[in-house]
């Protein structure tokens, strides 16, 4: 039998092995938190570093494209090619810090590659405005500050981002158009000309000497300070209408002087129509005293009443004749 010298030994030494695997083990497990603190420290600086750096890059890359001939006054392609180069930096960011966290983004970047054309189908609405938005940047059919009519809504561009239009009317009123809808509908630029016509259609009496008319309302409107020279004001019957001549002025002005210009011509001509003593037709109604005609006397005789329908004839008696009789073959 072994002496409890022996079993004192052993048991001290068990204890001893059990000491350094714990020992071991608590060293190993102190490096593991050592090292996750440490790279959770590191990603939440790369973090703070990439937002600070897309903010960064977004301002350098607007100032730096606002000096560029082409884009200086085209704030719409500015404003698209700052938020994309944001995007990227965000992008390579969030790289940095799975990677930094020990995530293999080999496999993530393979599961998102098998897992695209679901989120392709999923998001394909999405996926189109954006599309659409980098159709819009190339074909520029409109810039920011323009007014324009699309899907029903008009107004002036306040910005053009990857996904949305947003535009505002003359109410204030703020519209979101997906790049989408802007791209597949008709678009209606009315700041994309230099010049536009304005075009209002006056009527006059029958009687009126038109000759006179137009040579009235053309001058008045060749008169005015905002009105082209070229081309000249041009004054003509357009129209024989029910109970008047319709007489159209077209006027071309710069596009950002139609709206006032033609309020102001709508007045201008209706005054000096007025101050030359021709008649402007408009409907009205004139008052007509009336008398009812008294009712006639009553009838002396009495209405003549239809007579009474004679009574249907009666059947004459006799009896039911017979039917043939087929002969047997």
């Amino acid at each position: 039998m072994a002496s409890l010298s022996q079993i004192v030994t052993g048991a001290v030494a068990a204890g001893e092995r059990v000491t350094a695997v714990d020992a071991a083990l608590i060293a190993k497990l102190t490096d593991m938190a050592g090292d996750l603190a440490v790279n959770l420290l590191i990603a939440a600086l790369i973090l703070a570093v990439t937002i600070i750096a897309a903010k960064w890059a977004g301002r350098v890359v607007r100032r730096a494209a606002g000096r560029i001939g082409g884009l200086r006054h085209d704030p719409t392609v500015v404003s698209f090619i700052a938020q994309v180069v944001r995007v990227g930096v965000y992008v390579i960011g969030f790289i940095a810090v799975l990677q930094r966290l020990g995530v293999q983004t080999t496999s993530i970047i393979a599961v998102l590659g098998a897992a695209s054309l679901a989120v392709g189908l999923a998001l394909q609405g999405t996926l189109a405005n954006v599309a659409a938005g980098v159709v819009l940047l190339i074909l520029r059919p409109y810039r920011v500050g323009d007014v324009i009519e699309v899907g029903g809504a008009a107004g002036s561009v306040q910005r053009l981002d990857l996904f949305v239009t947003q535009i505002s009317n003359a109410n204030n009123h703020k519209i979101v158009v997906p790049n989408g809808k802007v791209l597949g509908d008709v678009i209606v630029n009315f700041s994309g000309q230099g010049t536009r016509r304005v075009e209002i259609h006056f009527t006059v009496g029958y009687a009126t000497n038109l000759k006179q008319a137009r040579h009235v309302i053309a001058t008045t409107a060749a008169a005015h300070e905002k009105v082209l020279a070229d081309p000249v004001p041009w004054a003509g019957v357009t129209g024989l209408l029910d109970s008047a001549v319709q007489i159209s002025l077209h006027a071309w002005v710069k596009s950002e002087d139609w709206w006032q210009t033609q309020a102001d011509l709508h007045e201008t001509v209706k005054v000096a129509i007025d101050a030359a003593g021709i008649e402007i037709p408009f409907p009205h109604q004139v008052e007509m005293g009336f008398v009812p005609t008294p009712p006639g006397p009553d009838p002396t005789e009495p209405f003549p009443q239809p007579p009474e329908p004679a009574p249907p004839p009666k059947p004459r008696a006799g009896r039911t004749p017979k039917l043939p009789r087929l002969r047997k073959a």
